[in-house]
């Protein structure tokens, strides 16, 4: 079983910032994440202007739905620079409506923390919306 540490270290290793244009950067941030079946997938970001760049988490799990696979054991974010990175409210939303068990996913906030994605995302807009109609 791979260590939080391992994890943090291969999202950092594609975390490398790469100038592709005047207004586009990718890999400011790396992500790393393991299935439930133990598989590795990793992702980076892509900032480019107007907001049609994705975070590093969106990248990783769309590598992991490629490969058919939906539930996230743990997931980490990591700058170029080696900090880490909770996931911003765009990719709690996303992970947790990949598959509701995401909400069980371990999040690495930091070297020695993690928190399950339902302590980071406790209210969830679609359970209300759709169980009120």
């Amino acid at each position: 079983m791979i260590t939080n540490i391992e994890l943090i270290k291969k999202a950092q290793e594609v975390a490398k910032t790469n100038k592709l244009s005047e207004f586009v950067t990718v890999g400011e941030v790396g992500c790393a994440l393991i299935t439930e079946n133990n598989n590795i997938f990793l992702g980076v970001s892509i900032d480019a202007p107007c907001g049609i760049g994705f975070c590093a988490e969106h990248s990783a799990i769309a590598s992991m739905v490629l490969k058919q696979e939906y539930k996230i054991k743990k997931i980490v974010a990591v700058t170029s620079d080696g900090i880490v990175l909770p996931p911003c409210g765009r990719c709690r939303e996303f992970m947790s409506q990949i598959d509701e068990n995401n909400l069980n996913t371990e999040v690495i906030i930091d070297d020695s923390k993690i928190m399950k994605l339902s302590e980071l995302l406790p209210e969830l807009w679609q359970k209300k919306f759709f169980n009120e109609k």
